[in-house]
């Protein structure tokens, strides 16, 4: 039997995706990620194919694609959930800080570690291997965060954000270097992120301005083709195309904020809400979808032996010990002593796997094992699995105290109730008396007390 016909394909894309939605379900439950479930598929699948299926398509080569678009509808649906408001400007600055601080102190402890344990490893090389080990994954993170407060959901989202964008541009930035002619510097990044900026909000208004008119129901794929094509564009000229993506998201999210006053004449809100709403539901679906095969092929494509090398776990877990203890020092100096769970969610994943793919070839070194990218994802992954299920515990024992202490007010107020008419029933006569003496405000002090001691709503 042919395993990649055209209806063998279909029927495993499905089942893939089925089991995918089920493990979204599951991660819920467990607060294992579902990314991990993915990868453990892939490994079976891999498994698999070696058995019946030892000629197989090269896998790798979709990943870029798939990466790159589901970076993007990451970083879009993460922008439409961001609300922009005069009170969250404080938090929005602090989790940018925290995100920039931590990425670039564990881009350089990284570089530090490869550099000095891998053989023909320079420097350069070393902060473009580091620079993707040190990105936060808004892909595992955000669908993780649901459970959590509003301020450390928020704070998680705006987060992992910032790590993405800046993990690109500073990824982006370090290649620039390998070609002196290319390479403008650090004036010359700053002069790309301003032009950047420009394009993304004058390209953002004009689309709102378009798509809005538009009359026929089937448009939203036209917008996300547009998005892409901008995405694209952006690369070719060298620009930061994510900013582009999350500043069309935030405008559209926050849309009466960047149509003040009279130029709300040329919004329609009505239309902008419907967009809004269709816009959130497909981007969710898309990066549902992207990821699901991102990660599945990603757990296809691992060559197994590389987690059995000893070096690779070293290196890996020194790595890991640096993240966690750069991420402990900055978030005591910017939150304080409330950083559980926060602490331990760090996951990396999508972003990593793009960008180390995107490596160029005049900077790879062959004696890094990608073993050491597994390990690091793996081991992130399931600490940040831990951690929440922690805080759920935590959590639910806080409030089955909660209900502990209600039942026992309102037995309290049961026994109250039951004996007042006892009372009643048994001598009517003093029990007028008592409630007349109460009104009155005759009560003796012994009743009053005896009154007092039950517990009050």
């Amino acid at each position: 039997m042919e395993i990649f016909s055209s209806y063998n394909l279909i029927i495993e894309a499905s089942l893939i995706v089925i089991l995918s939605f089920w493990f979204n379900g599951l991660a819920k439950k467990t607060n294992v990620p579902s990314v991990l479930m993915l990868i453990l598929l892939g490994i079976l699948i891999k498994i698999g194919l070696d058995i019946f299926a030892p000629r197989t398509p090269d896998f790798a080569s979709s990943l870029e694609i798939l990466g790159t678009v589901g970076l993007i509808m990451i970083v879009l649906e993460a922008a439409l959930e961001l609300e922009l408001k005069r009170e969250k400007l404080v938090p929005i600055l602090k989790s940018m800080a925290i995100a920039l601080i931590g990425l670039v102190a564990s881009a350089w402890v990284a570089a530090l570690i490869l550099y000095q344990f891998i053989d023909g490893m320079t420097m350069q090389s070393a902060w473009l291997y580091a620079t993707p080990l040190s990105i936060l994954s808004s892909a595992i993170i955000i669908p993780s965060v649901g459970g959590l407060k509003d301020v450390k959901k928020e704070f998680h989202i705006y987060e992992s954000t910032f790590s993405d964008i800046f993990g690109i541009m500073m990824f982006y930035f370090l290649t620039g270097g390998l070609n002196p002619a290319e390479d403008g510097g650090v004036v010359g990044f700053s002069i790309n992120l301003v032009l950047t900026i420009v394009i993304a909000i004058v390209a953002s208004y004009a689309i709102i301005l378009i798509f809005q008119r538009i009359k026929s129901q089937a448009k939203l794929f036209l917008l996300i083709a547009v998005l892409l094509l901008l995405y694209a564009l952006g690369k070719q000229m060298h620009l930061s195309s994510l900013i582009i993506i999350l500043i069309f998201g935030l405008i559209v999210k926050n849309i009466k904020l960047f149509f003040p006053g009279k130029t709300s004449i040329f919004l329609e809100e009505e239309k902008m809400k419907h967009i809004y709403h269709d816009l959130h539901i497909i981007t969710l679906e898309t990066a549902f979808i992207v990821r699901t095969f991102f990660f599945v092929i990603f757990g296809i494509t691992i060559v197994l032996s590389s987690l059995l090398d000893l070096k690779v776990a070293l290196i890996s877990l020194l790595i890991i010990a640096s993240i966690y203890i750069i991420r402990w020092i900055i978030l005591r100096v910017f939150i304080g002593k409330d950083i559980l769970p926060q602490l331990f969610i760090a996951p990396r994943g999508l972003i990593t796997v793009l960008l180390f793919y995107a490596i160029p070839a005049q900077a790879e070194i062959e004696g890094f094992e990608s073993g050491i990218l597994l390990f690091v994802i793996i081991v992130t992954s399931l600490v940040m699995t831990w951690a929440m299920i922690k805080d759920k515990r935590k959590m639910g024992t806080l409030l089955d105290e909660i209900d502990e202490e209600v039942l026992l007010r309102n037995e309290a107020e049961d026994a109250l109730n039951e004996s007042s008419e006892d009372m009643q029933i048994d001598n009517p006569k003093e029990s007028e008396a008592f409630e007349s003496s109460e009104s009155k405000g005759d009560i003796s002090s012994e009743d009053q007390n005896l009154k007092d001691n039950f517990p009050k709503e």
